[in-house]
């Protein structure tokens, strides 16, 4: 009898990391749901994965809005059946400017898009994951260096990443039961628009500017492909995918 293919979600589908997710699971032969805000992206990204006739599903979303989450999970569940894998990948950053000066409204759109949109496709991939057979699966979570140490003038995103850490370890702990394995990995300056200006130079804790060097996003892809495809009864907790010598271990 021939392997059933697995499914995955992956969130913020469209471009960098989740863009080379995709292409990383489909190559390793999931069916893949692409999430994400803008069509355009998701159609342009799937052009370039599913040439071979691998089974690719678009779904528009805002991961910040409960109907359009419960909305994506429930069309993966008509058309595939099942759910094997939750990548919760979306994310957004916020412009670097005094912790005084960051306005309400955007704080409040990072904590949206990364920790309460990790939230909400967490809890519709539990209600999925617990009622199917086999049971369970397998989430996901980007989390970033910035869940361990921040930059300077990223009070949001780093408090977003920290308290996705602490998700991480509660969704673990919660799906024991059902055999739902979580896990985290950490990315430290995968080559994406999100981190065109570090070619340049950002700024750095001791008031300096300074060019950084950066990985490509595959190899950040080919990662969440091996925690993926551990069986259930292994998890790979939390793993850090960084550039050799980016100023993150040590003093800078």
């Amino acid at each position: 009898m021939a392997e059933r293919s697995r499914i995955a979600i992956v969130t913020g589908a469209g471009t960098g990391v989740g863009r080379a997710t995709c292409a990383g699971l489909a190559t390793a032969g999931y069916s893949v749901v692409m999430a994400g805000r803008r069509r355009e992206a998701l159609e342009d990204a799937a052009r370039d994965i599913g040439g071979d006739g691998r089974a690719i599903l678009i779904v528009p979303t805002d991961v910040t809005d409960p109907v359009s989450v419960a909305a994506l999970f429930a069309s993966a569940k008509q058309a595939f059946g099942r759910l094997d894998l939750l990548v919760n990948n979306a994310g957004i950053g916020s412009p670097a400017v005094p912790l005084e000066e960051i306005p309400f409204e955007q704080w409040q759109k990072v904590v949206d898009t990364n920790l309460t949109g990790t939230f909400l496709c967490t809890q519709e991939a539990f209600r999925i994951m617990k009622d199917q057979n086999p049971r369970g699966g397998r989430i996901i979570n980007n989390g970033s260096v910035s869940a361990y140490a921040p930059r300077p003038l990223s009070a949001p995103y780093t408090a977003t990443k920290h308290a996705v850490l602490g998700l991480t370890k509660s969704t673990s702990l919660d799906g024991r039961p059902y055999d739902i394995a979580c896990g985290q990995i950490d990315i430290g300056n995968a080559a994406t628009d999100m981190t065109a200006k570090m070619a340049e130079g950002v700024l750095q804790p001791n008031g300096t500017v300074a060019p950084e060097p950066r990985i490509d996003a595959k190899h950040v892809a080919d990662a969440v492909v091996y925690m993926a495809g551990l069986p259930l009864d292994a998890n790979v907790l939390t793993m850090t995918v960084m550039a050799t010598n980016m100023p993150f271990v040590g003093r800078g």
